[in-house]
């Protein structure tokens, strides 16, 4: 009996499990275009409400793998393992830890995206480098993962094109918010680049994807259950995103952070994320190696400076910097008690640093650099943070986004662990 579209909607609608060969028909049908938008927005939100069971979701995880290409690195020397971030404001992780990893003696595989919203992304900020290049040709993507063991760059359309597709369609139709949907869709590209290991960083708090730790968690065991069952070693931490990480969110000025952190400096919670991120790295890797120690060597910023070079880009070159910088100041004396990740994450994108639509460009110099953390006590005038931006029109918008972004009280707040749990 064939299947049809229809058959494949009213089986989940009515909360049966699709069979694996409706599955495969729907994921090889809409990424060929022959399933209307409307019908499979109509799937997918009976997935939202029906959920999916393990089964389910392994075949239409692996069906979106097979939609493309599978990348080989069996050729690489070094073990490969690579790092995927649900998102948060300030979190220029992988700009250290690719090098660092590498530095360590793995081969570092990262395909990375742009920002969304209020969430920054990899490849905007590393294009605020003077003539760096997210496209890499794929005979010398494994080139650089031999030397210098890393690579930085943005995904090919032959992977995983059912994900893009997907994606997009999730995007419009409210359709996002599903663990097996936000699972399938990270998952099938990070198991189609072929890495032999992934660790993946799960935040969670106001500035997250996910808000609750619970559903944190749903989703790093979902994910790393997918991972095992698909022979790609993987292993999550959760990690807060309540308070921005670093004292930086936008493009060029997260580099800069970055580039402290690599030249043995930065902030506290960027070099203990990046090193924890990069023991599990290396422990799944099966590298023996201190990362503490690589950085403090100053060999991870050697292989920063052989990254950057090896896509076009100039390691000595200055940074782009904001035309228009506005203060705002404390207006009590105390003890800053929160500052809200996601009003800064949404002062950034209204300042620029980020997008509505993916096809909107980003600026380099926009975003915002905070000079309190949590616990930090304050005066009257104090400032406590800058909003820089290319656009001074800009500014008024990102001011209101930071409405209620912070308290000053009497007392520190109760600290909350940057990482809180590992699952695999």
């Amino acid at each position: 009996m064939s299947t049809t579209i229809l058959d494949v909607i009213r089986t989940k609608r009515d909360g049966g499990a699709l069979s694996d060969e409706q599955i495969r028909w729907f994921i090889t049908g809409y990424t060929a275009h022959e399933v209307a938008d409307e019908q499979a927005a109509a799937l997918l939100m009976a997935i939202v409400w029906r959920g999916m069971t393990e089964r389910e979701l392994r075949t239409w995880t692996g069906a979106m793998i097979d939609s493309g290409i599978r990348m080989d690195l069996s050729g690489v020397p070094r073990p490969t393992v690579d790092k995927h971030s649900t998102g948060g404001v300030g979190d220029k992780i992988s700009l250290p830890l690719c090098p660092l990893v590498a530095a360590c003696g793995a081969a570092v595989p990262q395909l990375s995206g742009r920002g969304l919203g209020h969430t920054g992304g990899t490849l905007d900020k590393m294009e605020s480098i003077p003539g760096w290049s997210a496209t890499v040709a794929p005979d010398r993507y494994l080139d650089l993962l031999e030397d210098p063991g890393a690579v930085i760059c943005a995904a090919g359309d032959d992977l995983a094109p059912a994900d893009r597709r997907l994606y997009a369609l999730r995007d419009v139709t409210a359709t996002v918010e599903s663990i097996p949907l936000i699972a399938s869709s990270i998952m099938s590209k990070k198991i189609a680049e072929g890495t032999g290991a992934l660790v993946l960083d799960v935040k969670f708090g106001s500035g997250a994807f996910m808000v609750e730790r619970n559903r944190a968690a749903e989703l790093a065991a979902t994910m790393v259950e997918l991972g095992e069952a698909a022979g790609v070693r993987t292993a999550a931490l959760l990690t807060a995103m309540d308070i921005p990480l670093g004292n930086t969110a936008g493009n060029a000025l997260e580099v800069q952070e970055s580039l402290e952190v690599l030249s043995g400096g930065g902030p506290a919670d960027v070099v203990e994320l990046t090193v924890a991120l990069a023991e599990l790295m290396c422990e799944l890797a099966g590298v023996d190696a201190d990362p503490s120690a690589v950085l403090r060597s100053g060999a991870a910023m050697d292989t920063w400076r052989r990254m950057v070079r090896s896509q076009g880009g100039d390691p000595d070159a200055a940074l782009p910097v904001a035309p228009h910088v506005e203060t705002i100041a404390a207006e009590a004396d105390g003890v800053l008690g929160r500052l809200d990740a996601r009003h800064v994450g949404e002062a950034a994108w209204r300042l620029g640093a980020g997008r509505s639509r993916k096809e909107e460009a980003v600026s380099a110099v926009a975003g915002v650099r905070w000079h309190r953390r949590p616990g930090d006590r304050v005066s009257r005038g104090d400032v406590l943070v800058e909003l820089h931006t290319g656009d001074p029109t800009r500014l008024p918008a990102a001011v209101d986004a930071l409405e209620g972004a912070w308290e000053i009280g009497s007392e520190a707040p109760e600290r909350v662990p940057l990482v809180s749990g590992r699952i695999g």
